[in-house]
């Protein structure tokens, strides 16, 4: 049975988007980029971006009954491949070994021009730890 994980805010309701799904022992969770709680990009870079974008994914998955601990896979996109020393530092940051199984991306562009990253992930629920 699917179970659709909501988060407050939950800026992805008027897009027909469920922040994650949970199915038996398995969390999906949907891209994760860096916008606050109005929905509105974060200032500062990169960097501001990512460190948002790992914060909206730890809320995602902690309603849906898992953690940072628990992703065994992410993909991690990104509108300019110049930052994959700044994405390897926030996977170091917010992950732990063993690191989650991983896809890193460089595409034309996300939902909102301003938006440099998103991520998504896939977790284990009722693991306690990988």
């Amino acid at each position: 049975m699917l179970e659709r994980v909501v988060t407050e805010p939950d800026n992805y309701a008027p897009f027909l988007l469920s922040q994650g799904i949970r199915f038996g022992n398995l969390l999906f969770i949907s891209g994760q980029a860096g916008a606050n709680d109005d929905g509105q990009i974060v200032d500062g870079g990169f960097r501001a971006q990512g460190e948002q974008a790992f914060a909206n994914l730890r809320r995602a998955l902690e309603a849906g009954g898992s953690s940072l601990e628990d992703v065994v896979k992410v993909t991690i996109f990104v509108t300019d491949m110049g930052h994959f020393l700044d994405v390897v530092e926030l996977r170091r940051k917010y992950f732990s070994e063993p690191y989650p199984a991983d896809t890193i991306a460089e595409i034309k562009a996300l939902y909102d021009p301003k938006a440099m990253i998103e991520i998504e992930a896939i977790a284990a629920i009722g693991n306690g730890s990988r």
